[in-house]
């Protein structure tokens, strides 16, 4: 949810309005301790300059301008005092001119505003905690900066779109194997059964095969084999105490 107006930051500066910028201030509360930071490019006594405008979110982030070097160098003046001092300030001004580029930038990518905001906040805390490994050599600031915000979005869409597995759901959690004399005990408890329902007479261990192992109701069986349905019962009554007899004997 966007604010009318900027929240104001707890050293008299100002960032942009977004509660994302409350998430970020209070990371940056407790890294560390809460002193007074230093600016970028000022002494400690000295006001920080507010930062010259950048071009829009969007089109090429270095590309010259009237005052692109100047801002590109201001830019790398904030991220040297936050890499080499862990400077807040230098910090709240490098957030509060990006983070509402970097917003909107997501929102023309297709970005909702939520998951717009969501980025933005990853984004800034991964320049805030990663500020020593940018090289102004390799790339200006802006490009490093909307380069972590794209690669931000894009795992975001990968996790939606393709969410990582637990695997330690019951679901995927093969069941235990049975033991050596359990699978042993099994498999003549089947050979055990398949020989005596082969000693049953014929017109038994047909019916009991339709009800049991093909599972089809008494009176299925009957319309199928042109029987009465009394008869149906009473065979596989028979073929059951016939089972039963032949293995009690059977543990």
């Amino acid at each position: 949810m966007c604010l009318a107006q900027p929240l104001p930051h707890p050293f008299g500066l100002s960032l942009a309005g977004s509660v994302t910028g409350l998430v970020v201030l209070a990371t940056l509360a407790v890294d560390g301790g809460m002193q007074k930071p230093v600016s970028a490019d000022t002494s400690p006594d000295r006001p920080a300059a507010p930062m010259a405008a950048t071009p829009r979110a969007g089109r090429a982030a270095d590309a010259p301008s009237a005052n692109g070097s100047s801002a590109e160098q201001s830019a790398v003046d904030l991220m040297a005092a936050i890499a080499g001092r862990r400077d807040r300030a230098a910090f709240a001004r490098l957030y509060g001119h990006f983070a509402p580029r970097l917003k909107a930038y997501l929102i023309r990518q297709g970005a909702d505003e939520g998951g717009a905001e969501d980025v933005t906040q990853e984004a800034m805390l991964t320049v805030w905690h990663r500020a020593a490994s940018f090289d102004p050599a390799k790339a200006g600031v802006s490009t490093w900066i909307y380069t972590i915000a794209r690669n931000k979005r894009i795992d975001r869409l990968r996790r939606e779109r393709y969410p990582e597995v637990e695997l330690n759901d019951p679901a995927l959690v093969p069941d235990t194997p049975a033991a050596a004399d359990a699978v042993i005990a099994a498999s003549e408890a089947e050979d055990r059964l398949r020989h005596a329902i082969g000693r049953l007479p014929a017109e038994q261990s047909d019916l009991l095969q339709l009800a049991f192992f093909q599972d089809k109701s008494h009176s299925a069986i009957a319309d199928e084999r042109g029987l009465p349905l009394g008869t149906v019962k009473s065979r596989i009554r028979l073929a059951l105490q016939r089972l039963r007899h032949d293995l009690k004997d059977f543990a």
